[in-house]
């Protein structure tokens, strides 16, 4: 194994659950996160000596694997003609246990909110430190905090109404 490729693969093992967490936020789909997670990855390989280490490699990976996560949505979109808030939990509800059917409704939840409130709700759930996820949004700080209160309001709104069903 060349030095690149050890790089490569320390760099897959730290970042590949947080990625796939992230992919699996914006679509609400094993297959696609998976596939959204090798396309992701397969750009950091590419791409990896162009890194200038201005920002943590975590950081850059991110914003990769969330322009590779909008083109997909854009692409789904213009093929389906519709939103993409498939309801998992309703479907394997007989066969998945209480937390699971709970986290699946977390993330019916998730997928009904913004782009921008996906990836930064999805950045805290992975325990990305708050300054790490300000550079990668784009914001500051303080606006941060606020947006993330927001959306946890606005997660605890959907989920309640999804309970009513």
């Amino acid at each position: 194994m060349n030095p690149q490729e050890k790089v490569f693969k320390d760099i897959f093992e730290a970042n590949s659950k947080k990625i796939y967490h992230l992919c699996y936020g914006y679509t609400n789909d094993e297959d696609a996160a998976n596939d959204l997670l090798q396309e992701t990855f397969l750009k950091v390989w590419q791409n990896l000596a162009k890194f200038r280490e201005q920002s943590q490699i975590s950081t850059w990976i991110y914003r990769i694997a969330v322009n590779t996560c909008l083109t997909y949505l854009k692409k789904e979109k213009r093929q389906n003609k519709e939103e993409l808030t498939p309801n998992i939990a309703e479907s394997q509800a007989e066969e998945v246990s209480d937390k699971q059917e709970q986290i699946s409704q977390l993330y019916a939840c998730i997928a009904k909110l913004e782009e921008n409130e996906r990836l930064i709700i999805t950045m805290v759930m992975d325990e990305i430190p708050y300054p790490q996820i300000a550079e990668i949004a784009g914001i500051s700080d303080g606006n941060l905090r606020v947006k993330i209160h927001r959306i946890k309001q606005k997660l605890t709104e959907l989920y309640n109404q999804y309970e009513k069903f």
